[in-house]
């Protein structure tokens, strides 16, 4: 006898239609994205995006407060019966740059663009809002829908955690779940993967010392220049012979500074970049070492060095358990064909660690490349000229839906759908 020794599962029942429902609501998730695209605000501060998403959630029975320092908005779902919590994340933030795309409803503000999809994070979890209020009578327990500013560099999800938000339906959460539109993955496709899949990433400057003169007589003058010059090379050393390949790290010099004039040996120099980390540990080592490795290199060229560390996002770390459940979630709803494992992190960095470090649960990117487009050559998240496709929206509204109704199934046969 041959052939393969295990069946494939059969469907969940209590995925039937739920696709069909996220198509349903296709119209106004397009519409509320291209609401907030035409109109994208920077930071933690952004009134408009609020007031949209309060306009999309109004007629749902949902508990809806706002952040007190932020513009954030919490709102809660209660099943029909009692048990956990689960939380649903979707930033709201755009980028500061100026789009080129030509889209019909393309940015209207000069100087800020959602080029990273969070437009399509927000319409999809309000859409999945609709969707589970719709199904409340399935739930056992609470879902609460996170809508975070100020991703994009400025601690959102810490600010909204700092207020509460772990604990807005009563008890703190026990699962998290978030998605991330990709502009290089094909639309509609899911990948997550265990364990670390985005990098911590912290930035460092260096001010380097000297003495400054005349550009013919350098043996009068202390030169920061030689010495600003070796510490790319001496930082890149730091990288490969203190940190272990199986623990990598990242480290870029993506800015120096010097000087004014051709004949003058400037009095200072400055560096700046940013390093990346898959773990705290080796995080912590390129945070001691670094400075060190600087001063020691200032030191041999005569100079003083002065090295500021910004600590920026933890490592974003996936609950192992957690995110079987969400690839098997994502088999059901979207196609095995449409799920896979990532085989390595991002080295991008991304604030949901916070509520990871906190809560199990899981980060997973959806794909929104364009039809026509090859996903390897088109434009990535943070482009002027990203476009993302908006036939995977009703994809990710489901994937909400799916993975609260899995958290908070009542105890018992599974119910249909």
């Amino acid at each position: 006898m041959t052939g393969p020794t295990e069946l494939p599962p059969l469907p969940d029942t209590r995925f039937a239609g739920l696709a069909a429902e996220a198509e349903s609501l296709r119209p106004s998730t397009v519409a509320l994205r291209r609401e907030i695209h035409r109109h994208p605000e920077l930071g933690l501060h952004l009134p408009r995006t609020r007031e949209a998403i309060q306009r999309a959630l109004a007629d749902l029975p949902l508990e809806i407060t706002v952040g007190k320092a932020t513009s954030s908005v919490t709102a809660v779902l209660r099943g029909a019966l009692p048990g956990p919590a689960v939380l649903l994340r979707g930033d709201m933030d755009a980028l500061p740059l100026r789009e080129d795309t030509g889209l019909e409803f393309g940015s209207e503000v000069e100087g800020a663009m959602h080029a990273c999809g969070h437009d399509l994070h927000v319409a999809m979890l309000a859409s999945a809002a609709r969707l589970l209020a719709a199904r409340a009578g399935e739930l056992a327990g609470s879902v609460v829908f996170m809508f975070q500013p100020g991703e994009e560099g400025f601690h959102g999800a810490r600010h909204m955690i700092h207020e509460g938000v772990l604990e807005a339906a009563g008890d703190r959460v026990d699962r998290a779940f978030a998605l991330h539109v990709h502009g290089n993955m094909p639309a509609g496709h899911l990948r997550t993967r265990p364990g670390p899949i985005m990098a911590a990433a912290d930035t460092f400057s260096v001010r380097v010392v000297g003495k400054g003169g005349h550009g013919s007589a350098p043996h009068h003058a202390i030169d920061p220049v030689p010495a600003a010059a070796a510490m790319v090379g001496a930082l890149q050393t730091l990288i490969t012979r203190r940190v272990g390949v199986f623990d990598p790290a990242v480290l870029s010099v993506t800015r120096i500074a010097a000087g004014t004039t051709t004949n003058i040996i400037p009095e200072t120099a400055e560096l700046e970049g940013t390093f990346r980390t898959l773990s705290e540990d080796t995080r912590a080592l390129v945070r001691s070492e670094l400075p060190k490795v600087c001063e020691a290199v200032g030191a041999a060229h005569g100079c003083r060095v002065h090295v500021d560390i910004e600590p920026g996002y933890p490592v974003t770390v996936n609950d192992p358990m957690e995110t079987g459940r969400v690839l098997g979630l994502a088999e059901q709803v979207l196609g095995f064909d449409r799920t896979g494992v990532m085989p390595d992190p991002i080295m991008g960095a991304e604030d949901f660690s916070y509520v990871l470090q906190r809560v199990p649960g899981t980060f997973a990117f959806l794909g929104a490349c364009p039809p026509g487009l090859d996903p390897e050559q088109a434009p990535s998240n943070h482009s002027n000229r990203i476009v993302h496709d908006e036939g995977a929206l009703p994809a990710g509204v489901a994937l909400y839906a799916a993975f609260a109704l899995d958290a908070l199934r009542p105890a018992g046969p599974a119910l249909a759908g």
